[in-house]
């Protein structure tokens, strides 16, 4: 009997599912209408349809992959719940205290403070110290904790962060208030830091677990409610969470950690960009996801996405290993808009879904990227498999009475304007994930996908300098894609500062011993094979003073005076690639960390195959297309890409038309489709 996995990416417009066959990788994919009000409704819709279109039963589906955004969504729009917070005396005001610096802006003077997610009054405060090595100084007051517990109960408050001072160096103080707020309190969620984020800096640390612990009951209830809903459609296949590190988690652990999923969706499109560069032999690639609203680009080194613990959700820092994903403003909905001064922007305002942009007839009044792209030609005037049609009239009126005229420009002209801006706002997102990480573009491909992402990347491309850009088969449902290729990956670290003379190498092997022993009882617990469990070793450093580290890979299997320096030499290293100079200063190990990894039998992606002859068979005709580089308007080609073989060779202009995107070939490239079906677009 053939076994199937289904990854199901539940986006703000549409909810996409591809449902892949493990034996012989052959994809189907499904859109369906999301549902914002519960999102589970769409979910369970999409499965139930892509299983019956497909004539799959649900006993044939062996694993689920979801991507979801619910707890990016609720902390950004500030509706998740209530939280009550406890910490060690004197630490009450740690999180209004914050941090004293401010939001990047032109006038700093008008900054505002942004508003904590806890109030102080619902900050209360225990008696009881530990020191930094782990050592008790004084014993906690368990009656204290008792009381407080009573309180959140009597206020309603079902969620409750528990951030003790130094309980990353010894949690035997915060487990104990578990304890007791589980007997005071049974129904209470509860955010305990030395499991959410055991290392030092309070304030980064506590924020992460309010936030954990602000949206835990909307995630968990969420998810509850998936599992129920698979079950009583009868498919017992383990459902599971992609995380913001790029890797997969089992409900239960993403139920008590949800934070960790902030950036599920986005870390799916990456790891789908990885199987991409791989099927391609591609070693580096950015990856490239426009969408409606916004654009995701993150770099992938030697098919290693970059990772950083320097995140920033809304206005609050999460030290969490993340992969490394820039977004800004930037979509097909993005609106352009002309200053007092007269000066033209896009985005980061968008027209979203609804009422979308100009051309779609619902009642969007504000000119928008994909009203540009219409009316230059780029996208037809019946796009989605013939079931959307654009108002190309509506969109020159827009762009002619808003930008056009104000600013004295041909229609044309204006319309171009508009995606010069916007290509440049996305060229300075990729910039600051490589050239600003030490990296240099022109050596890395573009993989560009999402609903917009291929029609904007040759040009993209070409200000950045880069030949290489590529176009999964299915770009608008890519991300969904990405989950099914992912592994198992949880990430444990503790802070335990090691300084000249000594470093202690036997304490740090113990303390590794440690974040293994958790690793490995995680992974056992997910149900992966030993013969399929992978721990790696890391370490943050940092010279002497300073305030920030920097991650590297730790130096052989054992900690002994070789590997440390070997660790220490690869620090001045990166550091170096990352700010131009290193220091003859002494080094410091600062927190230890131990990345587990579950691999999953992998299912490459089906050969393309079709039994037509080549690209005369897929060109339904031309149109009128507009390209500067052509002095304007020009016949093009256009094609349908789902009927173009391996081998096609297609020279530009020319367009790739599909049900969930389109493929720009401007003039001076030309496109080649492999054996997977991928777009490989160069210079001619």
């Amino acid at each position: 009997m053939e076994e199937f996995a289904l990854g199901i990416d539940v986006g703000g417009t549409f909810t996409d599912i591809v449902l892949l066959n493990l034996s012989t990788g052959d994809c189907r994919l499904v859109k369906t209408p999301s549902t914002p009000e519960d999102p589970s409704r769409g979910f369970i819709s999409g499965v139930s349809r892509i299983l019956e279109q497909e004539g799959v039963s649900c006993s044939q589906v062996r694993r689920i992959f979801h991507g979801t955004t619910i707890a990016t969504n609720a902390i950004l729009e500030g509706t998740g719940t209530e939280v009550g917070v406890l910490v060690s005396e004197g630490f009450k005001y740690v999180l209004e205290i914050g941090r004293h610096n401010m939001a990047r802006m032109a006038n700093p003077h008008v900054w505002v403070k942004p508003e904590r997610p806890v109030p102080p009054e619902r900050v209360l405060e225990i008696s009881e110290r530990t020191s930094f090595d782990g050592s008790v100084i004084e014993t906690m007051d368990e009656e204290a904790v008792i009381r407080a517990a009573g309180h959140f109960r009597d206020k309603g408050i079902e969620s409750i962060a528990i951030s003790l001072t130094h309980s990353y160096a010894n949690p035997k103080h915060e487990l104990r208030v578990r304890e007791l707020v589980n007997e005071a309190f049974p129904d209470a969620h509860l955010s305990l830091s030395s499991e959410v984020l055991p290392v030092f800096r309070e304030y980064e640390r506590t924020i992460t677990t309010v936030l954990n612990a602000y949206v835990m009951p909307r995630v968990s209830h969420y998810i509850e409610n998936l599992d129920r809903e698979l079950r009583r459609m009868g498919i017992e296949a383990p459902l599971l969470i992609m995380k913001s590190n790029g890797g997969v988690i089992g409900t239960e652990t993403a139920s008590r950690q949800p934070v960790h999923t902030a950036l599920s969706g986005p870390a799916a499109g990456v790891m789908a960009a990885i199987d991409v560069s791989s099927n391609t032999g591609v070693q580096d690639c950015n990856s490239f996801d426009m969408g409606g609203t916004s654009t995701d680009v993150s770099l992938v080194n030697q098919r290693t996405p970059t990772v950083t613990l320097n995140a920033e959700l809304g206005d609050w820092p999460v030290q969490l290993p993340m992969l490394d994903i820039a977004t800004i403003g930037a979509g097909g909905g993005s609106i352009a808009w002309l200053t007092a001064a007269n000066n033209l922007n896009v985005g980061p305002r968008s027209a979203g879904a609804v009422p979308g942009p100009v051309c779609y007839g619902a009642g969007g009044t504000e000119p928008t990227v994909t009203d540009a792209n219409l009316i230059l030609g780029r996208i037809d005037e019946s796009i989605a498999g013939g079931s959307l049609t654009l108002d190309a009239e509506a969109a020159r009126t827009a762009i002619r009475n808003r930008i056009a005229a104000p600013l004295g420009l041909d229609l044309n002209r204006a319309a171009h304007g508009i995606l010069q801006i916007v290509n440049n706002n996305m060229v300075g997102a990729i910039r600051n994930v490589s050239v600003e990480r030490g990296y240099d573009p022109r050596d890395f491909a573009l993989v560009a996908f999402g609903g917009a992402g291929p029609m904007h990347a040759i040009a993209v491309a070409r200000l950045l300098g880069m030949t290489t850009v590529i176009a999964p088969p299915n770009p608008g449902v890519a991300s969904a894609y990405g989950l099914l290729v992912a592994d198992f990956k949880n990430d444990y670290a503790r802070t335990s500062i090691r300084k000249l003379p000594d470093y202690d190498a036997d304490g740090m092997q113990s303390i590794y011993r440690d974040l293994e022993a958790e690793a490995t009882n995680w992974l056992d617990s997910e149900a992966v094979s030993r013969d399929l469990q992978e721990l790696a070793r890391s370490a943050d450093l940092r010279y002497a003073h300073q305030g920030f580290e920097v991650t590297v890979e730790l130096a052989g299997v054992m900690v002994d005076e070789d590997s440390l320096e070997a660790t220490i030499q690869r620090f001045h290293q990166e550091h170096h690639r990352l700010f131009g100079f290193s220091l003859d200063q002494p080094v410091e190990f600062v927190t230890l960390r131990v990345t587990a990894r579950g691999h999953l039998e992998p299912a490459g992606r089906a050969i393309y195959s079709r039994s037509l002859e080549g690209p005369a068979d897929a060109s339904p005709g031309q149109r009128e297309v507009f390209f500067e580089d052509a002095g304007g308007f020009v016949a093009c080609d256009i094609y349908r890409r789902d009927r173009l073989v391996p081998g096609s060779t297609i020279g530009g202009p020319a367009i790739l038309e599909n049900v969930d995107s389109t493929v720009v070939i401007e003039p001076g490239w030309k496109a080649r489709i492999d054996d997977y079906g991928n777009c490989i677009l160069q210079p001619v």
